[in-house]
């Protein structure tokens, strides 16, 4: 189903997301090469001399309705990284956040944790979700924790979800917060904002 969402900013106090344009892609892949983000071979993110593909391949995704791209930018402008929403189904309503990969120097600095509360907050207060889904891989340890630390609900494992660039079958680790959960969850995100608890 077609993610009837139009392009929208959101902005917090360490981060703001806006709809992801090719105007991004110097500072996406200065964003990449902090770190070699790439150079993790369990996860999806692009080289910098892929990244104006990976750019025109979400940006025709979205097109066809099947996600909304954000850039993750800090409030001085320094891009940080990228995020969406996808599998959008109505009939829940659910939506996922994922495709999701921030600057390496950026990491236990509370830009996450904000950018997971403005779309969160968004997904569940304006669209209306019963259902926010998260999703990783089973070797990326550090991505499964950060989504535990949000306190989404681990779901399941779908084993030999996909094939990696390198051959090597992945399974996805899917989790999930309920919109029951919602209150709970946005009031430990706050409070790990306020108190700047690495996240």
């Amino acid at each position: 189903m077609s993610i009837p969402l139009e392009q929208l900013t959101l902005t917090g106090h360490l981060v703001r997301l806006e709809p992801l344009s090719p105007a991004h892609h110097d500072g996406l892949v200065d964003a990449v090469q902090d770190g070699q983000m790439w150079d993790r071979w369990y996860t999806s993110i692009p080289r910098p001399e892929d990244m104006a593909g990976e750019i025109e391949s979400r940006l025709e995704r979205q097109a066809r309705g099947e996600m909304l791209a954000f850039t993750a930018l800090r409030p001085d402008g320094t891009v940080l990284g990228m995020t969406t929403y996808y599998d959008w189904d109505p009939a829940v309503p659910r939506l996922e956040i994922g495709y999701t990969w921030n600057r390496a120097s950026a990491h236990g600095s509370g830009t996450n944790a904000e950018s997971k509360l403005l779309l969160l907050t968004h997904a569940f207060e304006t669209l209306g979700c019963e259902c926010v889904g998260l999703r990783t891989q089973w070797a990326n340890h550090q991505s499964r924790a950060a989504i535990e630390r949000l306190g989404a609900k681990q779901d399941g494992v779908l084993r030999a979800n996909r094939r990696f660039r390198n051959g090597a079958l992945l399974d996805a680790v899917l989790f999930s917060i309920l919109r029951s959960e919602w209150p709970a969850v946005r009031a430990n995100l706050e409070h790990r904002l306020r108190n700047r608890i690495p996240g």
